[in-house]
């Protein structure tokens, strides 16, 4: 499984069925080469919080950190333009869901089209230097969705520095 689509499985809101499915994301972590050690221990790390804590609890946390907090919000458009009726915002989002149907993705969710795992289940479809360049384009709002979660202490934090860390061109030139 690529990392993206690892990603994008843990930041989504938690539910049973992750829960379930926890053990056999902890292995593929663990077997996959295209993820480094301090990758893995933080993929690893939080998948232990995500087992050791009662889902009600999980929601609960994910809930007030992801849609009650503005600063944390994983629509990425949101910390470009905010949530008003702004006239850039709204062909943001277009543009970004015209790029899905270009590469033939038809989305199922009810989430926007910048909502962040769905941009990493996206990435995830692209060869690596395909997603790095796509994800680079959002490198500054990462950076600040990352600086925020660490400030609130965040169990997330970590996986957002994944993406802020593998977001940049500079990947490119390695």
């Amino acid at each position: 499984m690529p990392i993206y689509k690892l990603l994008a499985v843990l930041l989504d809101y938690p539910d049973q069925e992750l829960l379930d499915h926890l053990p056999e994301i902890g292995a593929e972590i663990g077997k996959s080469p295209a993820i480094d050690k301090a990758e893995k221990d933080a993929l690893l790390k939080l998948i232990g919080h995500l087992s050791n804590t009662p889902l009600i609890d999980l929601q609960e946390s994910y809930v007030k950190t992801f849609d009650l907090t503005p600063e944390h919000s994983l629509h990425l458009t949101h910390h470009l333009f905010g949530d008003d009726n702004d006239r850039n915002r709204g062909p943001a989002l277009i543009d970004l869901g015209e790029l899905y149907k270009d590469y033939g993705i038809q989305t199922t969710t009810n989430e926007l089209p910048d909502y962040l795992p769905l941009i990493l289940e996206f990435a995830a479809l692209l060869e690596d230097n395909e997603a790095t360049t796509f994800l680079a384009d959002a490198n500054k709002v990462l950076t600040v969705l990352t600086d925020n979660l660490i400030k609130a202490g965040s169990p997330y934090a970590p996986l957002l520095s994944i993406v802020k860390s593998r977001a940049t061109l500079t990947r490119l030139a390695a």
